[in-house]
Parts: C-alpha cells; structure tokens; sequence
C-alpha cells in the first residue's frame, strides 16, 4: 500500500508498525507460554520433593526458584523478538542494581542469608533452637526473616542475616541429649543406697536411655550440709522434652529417696550479724 501522500516520517512510523505488531504478537505469546510453563514446572518440582521427602522448606526454595528462572528466561526470549537491546539494558540494569543493593544492603543481606538457611537448613519449623539471643520454637522461615516463639509465648522475628551469623543451638535436632541433676544427701546416709535409687527412678521414666550411655551417678564433693552428687542420664528428643523430663525426675527422686528414708538436707546459710559501732 502506498503511504506517500501522508508524509516521509508518518510513512516510516506506518511501515515499522505494520512490522512491530506481528514481532510483539509474538513476544506476548512467547511470555504468556512461558508463564504458563514456569507455573507447571514449579508444581512439578514441588510433588517431586514432596514424594523424595524433601523438607517443606528445601522444596518450597527449589519450587520459586524453577518458577523464577522459566519467567526470566520467558521476558528475556520475548524482548528479543521485538529487538530490545538487551545489552544495554543489562549493563543499565547493573549499574542501577548495585545503587539499589548498596541502599538496601541490608535486606540483600537478609535475601542472601534467607536462601542459605533455606539450603542448609540448620532448623526447622517446628524445632526449638536458640539463636542471637532468642530461645524458642521456630513458627516461620521465611526469605527476609526467621519467626520464633519464645518460651513465655512471644513472637519474634529475627533478621536472617543475624541468624545465619551467630551460633545457632538447635535443642531438637539431637537424638539424644544429656541432662544432669545435681542433688544433695546427709552425711549419714549410705551412698550406694542412694546410688540405686536414684537409678531406679530414672529407669522408670519414658524417653529415658537406658543404654549407651547408661544412666550414672557421679558423687562429687563434700558440702557444708551434705554429699553432693550429680545424676547423669540422657534422653530422646523425640520422645520426651527437657523440662518435663526433669520435672518427673526431681519428683520422683523426692518421692524415693522420702520412701528409702534418705535424708536431703537444708543448706547451711551463715547469718553475718552487724555489730553496732558505739
């Protein structure tokens, strides 16, 4: 078709129209199909992971990130149809990236730190752990930060970046973690008496190992009241928790040592009388 009598530039605008349309046509298709691939792909990767037992976290990282690279790799495949300079958009890209990550250094930091514990996984939702000052039970792990539940029932959130920096003590990944009792019994009574029965007691309770290793007693020290031992025995995280464990112990040693007639005594506390100064 003949555009001359509407002017040289309306003509060239006309032409490179005509031959832009079909190319974003194109390009629009190319990113909705990726789109669309990028979706099934992530909910493939997620039933994948799920069927190899992989922990909801790991999957649900493997999961955005397929879903994420589809949709880059999708924009990129679509700008070329319509000849976008992708070079000089990358380089733009860039430099405007690096102002924006040294403003935002510290979301990047907690990004980064996000993606490593995802990865890594030195907890998980649901454990008990203490971290940068904060004891409690993980609730959320997140890409920017991590939610904890403290013991009194406080919610904290906790920047990743300070997670993955300091030491991380996680209660419930153990399979078997150690408790000791320090208990104190009259000089007149018979060690060994009070050696059984502290044994008995803790062999009674659930969660309890009995073997490698065994339940101990250990006495120490001669105190101003009393013979100072420590009952050593360890437990299995997953069948029974600290606290309550040592709850049932303190009771039940209580209650035996009560019934074996072993004495506990008080402790002896000097009371410094002031003089008056005439």
């Amino acid at each position: 078709m003949n555009y001359d009598f509407l002017g040289e530039p309306i003509q060239k605008l006309i032409e490179n129209t005509i031959i832009f349309i079909p190319k974003l046509l194109v390009a629009i298709v190319i990113f909705l199909v990726m789109l669309y691939v990028a979706n099934l792909a992530a909910r493939a990767v997620k039933k994948a992971t799920a069927k190899r037992q992989v922990d909801p976290e790991l999957s649900m990282l493997f999961s955005r990130l397929t879903r994420w690279t589809l949709i880059v790799l999708g924009t990129v495949w679509a700008l070329q149809q319509v000849d976008f300079n992708l070079t000089g958009f990358v380089a733009g890209l860039g430099i405007l990236g690096f102002t924006i990550g040294f403003a935002l250094k510290d979301i990047a930091e907690n990004f980064v730190a996000g993606i490593l514990l995802l990865v890594q996984q030195p907890f998980d939702i649901g454990e008990a752990i203490e971290v940068a000052g904060y004891s409690g039970t993980v609730t959320d792990i997140q890409i920017r930060a991590t939610t904890i539940r403290t013991w009194d029932g406080l919610l904290v959130v906790v920047p990743n970046a300070q997670v993955y920096t300091h030491a991380i003590t996680n209660y419930s990944k153990p399979e078997k973690r150690r408790l000791g009792l320090d208990i104190g019994v009259g000089y007149e009574t018979d060690l060994q008496k009070a050696h059984d029965t502290m044994l008995a007691v803790v062999a009674d309770l659930p969660g309890v190992l009995q073997a490698e290793p065994a339940p101990s007693v250990i006495f120490k020290e001669f105190g101003e009241s009393s013979i100072n031992a420590t009952l050593y025995f360890w437990i299995d995280p997953h069948q029974t928790d600290y606290f309550s464990t040592l709850d049932v112990a303190v009771k039940g040693i209580k209650l035996a040592f009560e019934r074996e007639g072993i004495n506990i005594p008080y402790p002896i506390r000097t009371v410094y009388m002031q003089q008056a100064i005439p």
